[in-house]
C-alpha cells in the first residue's frame, strides 16, 4: 500500500466514533462520560491524520453532572451535518449502576461552526442511551435511540426507537415506533442511520462493548420497517478471534469520501494480559484495556446492496487509505507551561469546568494553581485537571510548589481511572508538621499505601514523574528536576481498565492528572509549573 491508515486512528480513551463528511473534511465525535468538557471532537482531511480540534459541551447549561459516578455522564454523542449545519445527539446517563432503569435524558445540540459556538440543549427524549439524528431525502428529521427496560426478566435492551423531530418546534412529534428488535447478538445500541438506493439502512452496535462487540446492519425500504438483517451479519467483530491485535470492535457508521470510497468507524480496544494473573472476570481471557476505548477505521464496499468490510470481519491495524491528498497536521509541543489563560484543549476535569473558585491560570503567571477541596473518593469538588494517556509508553512530568501543614493536605501527580481505581504521588504532611512524598491509591474501594513517607525538607519545589511501561505506572520524583529517584514500587496497571474491577459499569480509560485536596476547608493551593507528556514509542 502507498499510504496507510494505521489504527486506532484517535489513541487513548475516545469511544463509540461517530463520522461525518463535509466538503473535503472529515470529523469523529467521541464519548467523555464524566468528564468535562464533553464530547471530543476530531478532524482529519485524509482520514489518515487527526487531530482534537474541541468539545461540543463547554457550559454547565449544556451538560451537568455533578454528583455523577464513575462511567455515567455523555453516551455515545452522534454527529451528522444537514441545513448548513451540524447536529449532535448525546445522553447525559445518571444511575447506571442498581440493575433496574436507568436515567437517560437525551438532547441534540446545534452549531454552524464545528468548532461552535454549540447552542443550548434541546430534550430529545428520555428512552435510553445512544441517540442519533437522521436527515430524510424529503425534509423530515427522525431521532433514533435505544430502549432501556429495567423491568424484571428483561436484558435491559429493549429494541431500536424512532421518532419524527420538527426541527421548527425543536421537539418530538408523533408516535414512537420500536423498529428493530436487534438479533441473537443482543445488547442492541448505538443506532445511526442512512439512505442509500432507496434503503434506509440502521447501523447498530451489539455483542455489548466488550469481547464480543460487533458491527451489525439491517435495511428496509420503509424508515418503519420491517428491517431485513444483513446477510452475513455481524459485518465487523473481534469475537473468538483472541489473537487479533484490536479487540472490542463495535459501535461503527460509514462514511462516504469524495471519491465514492467508503470506511467504517468503530471503537476498539488494545488489551495486555495482567502480569499478576488476575482476573475480575474470566470471560475477558486475561485481557485488559489498559488506555480504553479508542476510535478506528476500516476499509469498506458495497455488494449486492449491503456494506461489508474489505478485508473480512476481523479489524486490522494497517488499512488502505483512501485515494486523498495527504495531510498532516503540525507537531504538537509536549510541554505545557501554562502560559495561556485557558486550559489546553487535551484537558479535562471531573463532572465540572474549572472555575476560578479552585483552578486558574492567571492567580500566578505561568503556572496552574489548584485549590484543594474533595479527596479523589468524592463524587463532588474534585480540583483535579487531567491528559489522556493515549500510549503503552508514555512519560508525564511536572514540577509543584506546595506547603502542606496537617495530613488532610494534599496534592501531586495521579494515574487517575476512577475515584475507586487510581494511584497517587501526594505531597502531603506528617503528624509532626513535616512535608512527606508517598504514593497512595484506591483499587476497587480498597485504599492501599504502596510506599514509606519520604520527609522532604521544607517546602521546596518537587518534580513528579509518572511512567507507564504498558502493564506497569511507576512513580519518581526529584528535588532538582535532574536526578530521578523511584517511590513505590511498580503498579499494576491493568487495575486502571475497564476489565479492572468487578463492575460491569467501567467505559473510560486513564488519564495523567494535577490535583489538589484539602479537607481542613482551607482550600490550600499548589502551584503546577508545567506539565510534560511524551510518548517514548509505540
Amino acid at each position: 500500500m502507498s499510504k496507510v491508515i494505521t489504527n486506532p486512528v484517535i489513541r487513548g480513551f475516545n469511544p463509540d466514533p461517530s463520522i461525518v463528511r463535509v466538503g473535503d473534511d472529515y470529523y469523529i465525535a467521541t464519548s467523555t462520560f464524566e468528564w468535562f468538557p464533553g464530547v471530543q471532537l476530531h478532524h482529519s482531511k485524509d482520514l489518515v491524520h487527526w487531530r482534537l480540534i474541541g468539545h461540543a459541551l463547554t457550559r454547565t447549561p449544556q451538560l451537568c453532572m455533578t454528583g455523577m459516578d464513575n462511567s455515567e455522564g455523555v453516551y455515545a454523542p452522534a454527529l451528522t451535518f444537514s441545513d448548513k449545519k451540524f447536529w449532535l445527539c448525546f445522553s447525559n446517563v445518571h444511575s447506571c449502576r442498581g440493575g433496574t432503569w436507568m436515567a437517560t435524558p437525551s438532547f441534540l445540540v446545534t452549531a454552524d461552526n464545528i468548532e461552535g459556538p454549540w447552542s443550548d440543549p434541546v430534550s430529545i427524549g428520555n428512552y435510553g442511551f445512544d441517540p442519533s439524528l437522521f436527515h430524510d431525502d424529503d425534509g423530515k428529521k427522525y431521532v433514533l435511540n435505544m430502549m432501556w427496560d429495567g423491568r424484571a426478566n428483561t436484558n435491559f435492551f429493549g429494541g431500536i426507537m424512532l421518532q419524527e423531530f420538527d426541527p421548527k418546534t425543536n421537539a418530538l412529534v408523533g408516535k414512537a415506533h420500536n423498529i428493530f428488535a436487534g438479533t441473537e447478538l443482543g445488547c442492541t445500541e448505538g443506532p445511526q442511520m442512512l439512505k442509500k438506493g432507496g434503503y434506509y439502512y440502521l447501523i447498530t452496535a451489539e455483542g455489548g462493548t466488550e469481547r464480543n462487540h460487533a458491527v451489525t446492519v439491517a435495511r428496509s425500504k420503509d424508515i418503519l420497517g420491517p428491517y431485513e438483517v444483513h446477510p452475513d451479519n455481524p459485518i465487523l467483530t473481534s469475537r473468538f478471534q483472541e489473537g487479533a491485535p484490536l479487540q472490542r470492535a463495535g459501535h461503527g457508521f460509514l462514511v462516504e469520501t469524495q471519491d465514492q470510497e467508503w470506511y467504517l468507524s468503530h471503537l476498539c480496544g488494545r488489551p495486555v494480559p495482567n502480569p499478576e494473573g488476575y482476573q475480575y472476570m474470566p470471560s475477558y481471557d486475561n485481557a485488559y484495556s489498559v488506555l480504553g476505548r479508542e476510535s478506528a477505521l476500516q476499509k469498506a464496499h458495497w455488494q449486492d446492496g449491503w456494506p461489508y468490510v474489505t478485508t473480512g470481519k476481523v479489524p486490522l491495524v494497517e488499512v488502505e487509505a483512501p485515494n486523498l491528498p495527504a495531510a498532516p497536521w503540525p507537531q504538537q509541543p509536549d510541554t505545557d507551561h501554562f502560559e495561556t489563560s485557558t486550559l489546553n484543549l487535551h484537558f479535562q476535569t471531573l463532572r465540572e469546568p474549572m472555575t476560578d473558585d479552585w483552578g486558574s491560570l492567571i492567580e500566578r503567571p505561568g503556572h496552574l494553581r489548584l485549590k484543594g477541596r474533595h479527596y479523589l473518593a468524592s463524587r463532588y469538588q474534585n480540583s483535579l485537571v487531567a491528559r489522556r494517556i493515549q500510549s503503552h509508553y508514555a512519560r508525564i512530568e511536572t514540577s509543584m510548589e506546595f506547603s502542606p501543614s496537617v495530613p488532610m493536605q494534599m496534592a501531586g501527580l495521579v494515574a487517575y481511572y476512577s475515584r475507586n481505581g487510581h494511584y497517587f504521588l501526594k505531597q502531603s504532611a506528617n503528624n509532626q508538621g513535616e512535608s512527606i512524598l508517598q504514593v497512595v491509591g484506591n483499587i476497587n474501594d480498597q485504599y492501599r499505601e504502596y510506599s514509606e513517607e519520604i520527609v522532604v525538607e521544607g517546602n521546596a519545589t518537587v518534580h513528579l514523574r509518572l511512567d507507564l511501561d504498558k502493564q506497569w505506572y511507576q512513580f519518581s520524583y526529584s528535588l532538582d528536576g535532574q536526578s530521578w529517584i523511584a517511590i513505590g514500587p511498580p503498579l499494576n496497571s491493568t487495575y486502571l481498565s475497564d476489565e479492572g474491577g468487578p463492575d460491569i459499569f467501567r467505559f473510560t480509560g486513564p488519564f495523567a492528572a494535577l490535583f489538589a485536596c484539602d479537607l481542613t476547608g482551607q482550600n490550600l493551593h499548589a502551584d503546577f509549573d508545567y506539565f510534560r507528556y511524551v510518548e517514548p514509542k509505540q
